[in-house]
């Protein structure tokens, strides 16, 4: 039961990683873009093990970087041979860190507190749009401050809180289907030692 419901958080996770890459930003809203897979990233960090936890961080973060990594050309911001804005691996260090601190309020989330998703999918969104930020402003050499900065990055966390939960809902549903339980009640009508 847990490796399929893994299985199902893992499939949608890395399809929202795929798709991501064909989202549009919003104009409206300052070139601010709607990330999901923070979201389902937060959801499994809360809902699966640990080892769960660290296998699908480590995908998200695998396929995050093959996907958006970019190679810098001599004389767009470099003088000397080409380089990597970010090596590869580096979303996937970043992505188990906020997994595995996620994945520390799991014994709240078995308790029913829910709102915790809400919360982790903005903070972890937050964190991964400022890092990956930060990183480039490092390797590119120089600080730009550009005026929309603060909407690309919050908007995004706003948006991960506002859809979250819909993602719980909807991972609450396939759980349910598969006889995963998320809950400690659900461990207890069903006879299961408690796990936290």
């Amino acid at each position: 039961m847990t490796a399929a419901f893994f299985a199902v958080v893992l499939a949608v996770d890395l399809l929202a990683v795929v798709c991501q890459a064909y989202c549009q930003p919003i104009a409206r809203f300052g070139g601010a873009t709607v990330l999901m897979f923070p979201v389902i990233l937060a959801y499994g960090s809360l809902a699966l093990p640990f080892a769960g936890t660290l296998a699908l961080a480590f995908c998200t973060g695998l396929l995050w970087d093959a996907l958006t990594i970019q190679i810098l050309q001599p004389g767009v911001y470099l003088q000397q041979l080409p380089v990597e804005e970010a090596r590869l691996g580096w979303s996937i260090v970043l992505f188990g860190l906020l997994a595995v601190l996620t994945h520390g309020l799991r014994p709240l989330f078995l308790r029913g507190r829910w709102d915790l998703h809400c919360i982790a999918s903005g903070v972890c969104t937050v964190v991964i749009l400022a890092a990956q930020y930060t990183m480039l402003t490092f390797v590119r050499g120089g600080l730009i401050l550009p005026r929309d900065l603060a909407a690309r990055v919050f908007l995004p966390g706003f948006f991960a809180m506002v859809l979250s939960p819909f993602v719980y809902l909807g991972f609450y549903v396939v759980a349910s289907l598969l006889n995963y339980p998320v809950r400690l009640e659900e461990d207890r009508r069903r006879g299961q030692p408690e796990r936290l």
